[in-house]
């Protein structure tokens, strides 16, 4: 199994954006260094303070001078806000500082109204998926230059290096997504911390839908990856502990609070006591929202569920209040799935 990561940049406790971005930049060269496939960055608005990951095309280009060979990616840009000619320009951009190691994630999302209002998005749009399926195709078709020779686009090329173009992903948390994916024959990752319930649903409308592509930037057979809410410790119920501030932060969010992450104390009080620990197997069709445990029992978890929605490689999203419980996590769960450290 390959392990990857995506990073939100949370503000540490009493820290600014700086702090955030220099903590993703760390995270980034340990999961270099560790072994790890790729490292994403995210794009949130409208989260106060508690979230830097606001504009993934600024961060990675920092990142892309940090690293050497890890692969970099958006998770994701968020399309319904942009038009594809400029993200495509973006991605490119970040191909030429990274050459051969870019992905581009491409999702969708709203904010808060006023957040969706600043950044010109229109919210009620008449047919959202086939929106959202034409602005993929159309970043693609920059970044590969694919448009026919009487498109009003063919004579826009991007400039990026000249090694292997950005890798389009299509990133969601529902079917819909996945369906727009394999009608497509593009990668799809599905973000199962978000909707846990339709990770399987998902990745059979993927598979049913999967139409192979002989266009540049397709595939010939589905290929995915799940992203998950795991936290490693070196004993299963001390990961329990450090899962509370995820279990928390989400009951949190279902009330409307957001812009807060609670200490683990804190989150253990709101919880009413610490969580149970992961169990090492689950029952047929569970899916948790956030899972934890020993490098060993992480590792048997995350084979489960990869294995129940056919994929070999699995994303790792994490909630902490401590960085350091976030980069001993990324060092533990390398270990208990035996990644291979870059020299």
């Amino acid at each position: 199994m390959d392990l990857s990561l995506v990073d939100l940049s949370p503000v540490p406790e009493g820290g600014t954006a700086t702090d955030a971005y220099a903590n993703t930049v760390t995270a980034a060269k340990q999961a270099e260094e560790l072994g790890y496939s790729r490292v994403w960055v995210a794009e949130h608005h409208a989260m106060g303070d508690t979230l830097a990951g606001t504009t993934p095309e600024v961060l990675l280009g920092h990142l892309a001078a940090e690293t050497d060979s890890i692969r970099l990616g958006s998770g994701a840009v968020l399309l319904n806000h942009y038009s594809p000619y400029k993200v495509a320009e973006v991605f490119g951009a970040l191909d030429g500082l990274a050459p051969g190691r870019i992905d581009a994630g491409l999702g969708r999302a709203n904010g808060s109204p006023a957040a969706d209002r600043a950044l010109g998005t229109e919210r009620r749009v008449e047919n959202p998926d086939a929106e959202h399926r034409e602005k993929i195709e159309s970043v693609v078709a920059h970044l590969y230059d694919a448009f026919p020779d009487d498109h009003a686009y063919s004579d826009l090329k991007i400039p990026r290096s000249g090694e292997e173009p950005p890798v389009p992903w299509v990133l969601g948390s529902s079917p819909s997504s996945a369906k727009v994916a394999g009608q497509l024959g593009l990668r799809y990752c599905f973000a199962a911390f978000i909707r846990p319930g339709f990770a399987t649903q998902a990745f059979e409308t993927y598979r049913e839908h999967f139409e192979p592509a002989d266009s540049d930037g397709g595939l010939d057979e589905p290929t995915g990856m799940v992203a998950v809410n795991a936290i490693a410790a070196e004993t299963d119920a001390q990961a329990a502990r450090k899962r509370a501030v995820a279990e928390a932060s989400f009951q949190r969010m279902a009330r409307g609070v957001v812009g807060s992450t609670p200490s683990i104390e804190e989150a253990i009080d709101e919880l009413g006591g610490v969580p149970d620990p992961t169990p090492a197997t689950l029952d047929p069709g569970e899916w948790p929202r956030a899972i934890s445990g020993s490098p060993e029992t992480l590792s048997g978890l995350l084979e489960q569920l990869s294995d129940r929605v056919g994929v070999e490689e699995v994303m790792i999203q994490q909630v902490v209040a401590d960085h350091d419980d976030a980069l001993r996590s990324h060092e533990l769960l390398a270990t208990g799935v035996d990644l291979s450290p870059r020299p």
